[in-house]
């Protein structure tokens, strides 16, 4: 099996990047690529239910985004900031990424506002930086009403307001997510009924998309690469689902890539879930992989060259899906987070 990045590269013609997602969300297009052999198929997102089956487990991630990029002032010279929230510490404090980063010292203060201001610290392993926040009040309020929606960098536009709950699952239950889980953006109440009325089961679990989302893969070797740990956490309740379902034969479908990492972090051989309190995972699926936990996957087109293209692959294999990708671009398929679908089964 190759290790060498650029085999998992491929050109995607501009404009095809998805800049407002489909409205309604369903109406986003759906492609079905089994995964073992046969043509692709195409469809909308509406139409979900007729690829799936009853007994088959939808297994989705809950975790709630919010506004993490602040913009703010340095103190005295007026200078423009921009932190970047990444997560907080036990201690109160944040990790983050901040610009511009080098020329911002330990102590520098940081002004958003209303009175609403913070000092950088330190600098950490992971090449973010320490900031403690100084507030009145709830400190997520003042997240919430100053901070924009941190749109991935290849949606060319600045965040809007509209961004906030669109950049949202309708079910994102639980804050902590600097990057959406957006496989699940297609969800509709109207898509859950339908599924529900044929027998398709349901069921959640967390992890809070974070820096690994953003790294990108430096080296050409691909086993040279690291992830950033992501935290997860999966309930007991969501484990003995699934592992009924598995102990059924029943099909267990990962909604996102985000949810498989989760699913194949706590399994183990013979496919068992075990459920989990809070804890990190490094795990970077790539070819050639077996999967414990899930038996398909459903998710958006990603990066190429990316830790995300690498795991759909590791399912459905390198050509396979690289071939789907060209008839995705063919067929005139939005592309990354705000865009269409992908059922591999």
């Amino acid at each position: 099996m190759t290790l060498d990045i650029n085999l998992y590269d491929y050109d995607l013609p501009e404009g095809m990047i998805a800049l407002y997602p489909a409205e309604p969300r369903d109406n986003s297009r759906l492609m079905y690529l089994p995964r073992e052999a046969g043509e692709p198929e195409h469809g909308r997102f509406s139409d979900l239910s007729e690829y799936l089956r009853e007994g088959d487990l939808l297994v989705l991630n809950d975790s709630r985004v919010f506004p993490a990029r602040l913009r703010g002032k340095k103190k005295g010279t007026g200078g423009k900031v921009e932190i970047f929230l990444l997560e907080k510490s036990v201690d109160g404090t944040w990790e983050a990424l901040v610009r511009p980063g080098r020329r911002l010292p330990p102590g520098t203060d940081i002004e958003f506002g209303d009175r609403f201001s913070a000092t950088l610290g330190e600098r950490t392993n992971s090449g973010g930086r320490i900031v403690m926040f100084h507030n009145n009040g709830d400190l997520m309020s003042l997240i919430w009403k100053h901070g924009e929606v941190p749109l991935p960098p290849y949606i060319s536009r600045p965040a809007e307001e509209d961004d906030k709950a669109r950049y949202q699952t309708i079910y994102a239950e639980i804050t902590g997510a600097v990057a959406a889980p957006t496989a699940g953006f297609h969800f509709t109440e109207s898509v859950f009924e339908k599924l529900s009325e044929m027998g398709v089961e349901i069921t959640r679990l967390t992890l809070h998309p974070g820096l690994g989302t953003f790294r990108p893969i430096t080296k050409s070797d691909i086993s040279q690469h690291r992830m950033h740990p992501e935290k997860f956490m999966i309930p007991q309740e969501t484990a003995n689902r699934i592992n009924k379902a598995k102990c059924e034969r029943r099909r267990v479908i990962a909604v996102g890539t985000t949810t498989a990492r989760a699913l194949e972090s706590s399994s183990v051989p013979g496919g068992e879930v075990k459920a989990s309190d809070w804890q990190g995972t490094e795990l970077f699926i790539r070819p050639p992989y077996e999967f414990k936990a899930i038996d398909g996957l459903l998710t958006n087109f990603h990066l190429p060259k990316s830790t995300l293209l690498l795991l759909v692959s590791a399912l459905a294999g390198r050509e396979r899906t690289l071939s789907a990708y060209h008839q995705a671009i063919k067929e005139k398929y939005r592309f990354y987070s705000y865009g269409d679908a992908m059922l591999i089964l």
